[in-house]
């Protein structure tokens, strides 16, 4: 098999590919056109060579080009016949505000406001309370503290993840991620990227984000069991102060495991793997094209006259 570094991100209606040098949207319009746009990637500088920090600073980068992709993808949804009618609205005091501090950037500063919320609240959800709830039950000092912060941690992922896949809504999003896993699966198995190819093809990959997140669950229950157990808020302290040593530990496990062919690294990946059976979906013949577009664009194997 080929290996290709090549990873994206579901979209309304459409799909981000971010690849060596650029990244690009591939979104299928209300009257079936396919839209792809490409942007160039900022350049590798000494933060995204450093093994550890490079993960958390891609990380981080990468919430936020997934996020303007998102709300670029929305703007292509259907309006209806009354959201189009012109009402003349007064601002509002807090939009005169905002208009004032950000002025044209206002957008921008959105998209990190919104960045900033959902890190708050994945690390509040799956770092904090269950470390709360394991210091206020008051187990001994441990194996058994440890293993009950890990298990709540884990079953709290595991619920989001199973109420998240039973909404209408987010199946649509599955199945483009389903799309975007089968088409790099069949770029890497070196076959042409045409719909019957691809549907050939597994829409589980060990390079997911929902396998990295699966790895944080793990590799914080084994950073944090080095920790001494204190008070509610020094445990907190502590457990946030290595969030960014945790991510960046497991962005390179699954760097390696995405290439490895070792056992070891099957083993691994298998847990990960599993939990994509709720994150992804079969797509169908036109969610594949939109795939195959936006993985076009990002490739390197390709002219600009063969990518369009």
């Amino acid at each position: 098999m080929k290996k290709t570094s090549i990873g994206g991100q579901a979209l309304i209606e459409g799909l981000l590919m971010i690849g060596p040098t650029t990244a690009a949207t591939a979104i299928r319009k209300p009257d079936g056109e396919i839209i792809v746009e490409r942007m160039p990637l900022p350049k590798k500088d000494l933060f995204t060579k450093i093994p550890v920090l490079r993960g958390v600073v891609g990380f981080f980068r990468q919430i936020v080009l997934g996020m303007k992709a998102l709300m670029h993808s929305a703007e292509f949804m259907d309006i209806s016949v009354e959201e189009e009618e012109d009402i003349e609205t007064k601002p509002s005091r807090a939009d005169k505000f905002l208009d004032k501090v950000f002025g044209d950037k206002i957008q921008e500063a959105a998209i990190y406001f919104a960045v900033v919320i959902s890190l708050v609240f994945s690390v509040g959800l799956f770092i904090i309370l269950p470390n709360v709830v394991a210091t206020l039950i008051h187990f001994k000092k441990g194996i058994t503290y440890n293993l009950f912060e890990g298990v709540l941690r884990i079953s709290l992922f595991f619920g989001y993840i199973y109420f998240a896949s039973k909404m209408k809504e987010i199946k649509r999003l599955w199945e483009y991620h389903g799309a975007e896993h089968m088409t790099i699966f069949c770029y890497e198995h070196e076959q042409e990227l045409t719909v019957e190819n691809v549907k050939k093809y597994s829409s589980k990959h060990p390079r997911c984000g929902t396998s990295f997140l699966f790895l944080v669950m793990v590799v914080s229950i084994i950073v944090f069991s080095f920790l001494p157990i204190s008070t509610v808020i020094v445990n907190i302290l502590l457990r946030l102060a290595l969030v960014p040593l945790v991510a960046g530990l497991s962005y390179e496990i699954i760097k390696f495991a995405g290439r490895s062919e070792w056992k070891i690294m099957k083993i691994i990946n298998a847990p990960g793997l599993f939990f994509q059976m709720f994150t992804t979906k079969p797509p169908d013949d036109q969610q594949i094209e939109v795939a195959i577009a936006a993985f076009n664009a990002v490739r390197v194997d390709l002219t600009d006259e063969d990518k369009w």
